[in-house]
């Protein structure tokens, strides 16, 4: 039996920022997030969530003292590196990662065909957070 909610999806990457609220509108430019719920004090934000498609993103302040937030280090803190990252299905990939580019995201991955059959490429957004982009569609068969 599944354990899975009956909502538009089930899992939902939580990312923490130091300037939530200037990554909030960069993340929406650059990669074309869409602002779906932003709840801040000041220039803290409590909890954000940001769609793409059906897929969605949640944030808060990095400098949040919420029992959750001290969990989590930002990327600088420990080398550049992730324990996990975002995988984002996208329609064009070449338009979305010029549009990535020309925002000034750090391109770790450069945009290729990879073989397993799909296009795309990894960077970090200003604050290092890794971020993969490609048109493979896992749900497809």
């Amino acid at each position: 039996m599944s354990q899975a909610a009956d909502t538009v999806a089930t899992i939902i990457p939580a990312m923490r920022y130091r300037d939530a609220l200037k990554m909030i509108d960069w993340l929406c430019d650059a990669f074309g997030f869409e602002k779906h719920a932003v709840h801040a004090d000041g220039d803290t934000v409590m909890h954000a969530q940001l769609t793409f498609g059906n897929g969605m993103i949640m944030l808060g302040s990095a400098d949040n003292a919420s029992e959750w937030g001290r969990q989590i280090v930002q990327p600088d803190e420990i080398g550049m590196r992730e324990t996990q990252s975002a995988c984002v299905v996208v329609k064009d990939i070449d338009m979305h990662y010029a549009r990535a580019k020309a925002a000034g995201a750090e391109i770790v991955m450069d945009i290729a065909d990879r073989d397993h059959g799909d296009r795309g490429y990894a960077c970090r957004d200003p604050e290092g957070h890794l971020w993969w982009f490609g048109n493979y569609d896992p749900w497809k068969a």
